[in-house]
């Protein structure tokens, strides 16, 4: 499983971050960023991506 943002998309509002913090961080640009691998954390990297407001993240 992979975890993919768009940071083109990307609007920073750290919702995924505050949802799994293991895998996503919000970087000095502003943007979220996949800091960690969803092995062992699928659930909590599905909930980020379907909590998205933007839908930057996609699980491959």
């Amino acid at each position: 499983m992979k975890v993919v943002i768009d940071e083109s998309t990307c609007t920073g509002c750290g919702t995924c971050e505050s949802i799994c913090p293991e895998v996503f961080q919000l970087g000095d640009d502003g943007l979220a960023h996949v800091v960690g691998e969803c092995e062992g954390l699928e659930e909590c990297c599905q909930e980020a991506a379907d909590n998205c407001p933007v839908e930057a993240i996609t699980i491959e």
